[in-house]
């Protein structure tokens, strides 16, 4: 993946997949009802031609009411089905419970064996992405049901992998915990 992408990146959960199935579905949505209202205000300024009797026509109001409410219900039932999964554990196979701490985050794996491992942000090299690289990954199976357990020491931290489609917040005094399951290792 390179910086300069204008797109999504590429999906390696179902949750992601989901997300960018979301995403294009919602931005067809958009996409056609800009060109239709194009069209409308392309005709509405061209038009030279006034009809009076269509200041009364009720059934172009009743429509005009009735499309955007269909077309809401279409955006909004598969962003729900998506927001229900996003948060349903299924059966997880390895915890991994991650603590934010002020410059740096732990992880602890206590299902089949009990690690602990610490988290430190690198210095900037030439081919290293500035605040993104650490000395020690965190390490996660693939193709394996993970819960993941946040928690925060000290402030507010945020966690996310965008192409895993996951983005929870560690808050002080809080245990958040969300599922993934990773599809391609790396």
């Amino acid at each position: 993946m390179k910086w300069t992408k204008f797109y999504l990146p590429d999906a390696y959960s179902p949750t992601m997949e989901q997300l960018v199935y979301f995403h294009d579905h919602t931005m067809s949505i958009i996409t056609s009802i800009t060109i239709l209202i194009c069209i409308l205000l392309n005709s509405l300024l061209w038009n030279k031609l006034i009809d009076l009797n269509m200041n009364e026509h009720q059934m172009i109001e009743t429509w005009w009411t009735i499309l955007p409410t269909i077309v809401l219900f279409l955006i909004a039932t598969p962003s729900l089905k998506i927001l229900y999964s996003m948060e349903e554990l299924i059966n997880p196979t390895i915890s991994i419970k991650s603590m934010g701490h002020q410059w740096y985050w732990s992880y602890e794996y206590s299902d089949k064996f009990c690690k602990e491992l610490e988290s430190y942000m690198k210095y900037n090299k030439k081919n290293d992405f500035r605040l993104l690289e650490v000395d020690n990954k965190m390490k996660a199976p693939f193709l394996t049901q993970i819960r993941m357990i946040f928690s925060s020491s000290d402030v507010l931290h945020s966690w996310t992998i965008p192409c895993l489609g996951i983005k929870m917040d560690a808050v002080p005094g809080r245990i958040n915990q969300s599922s993934l399951m990773i599809k391609k290792p790396g």
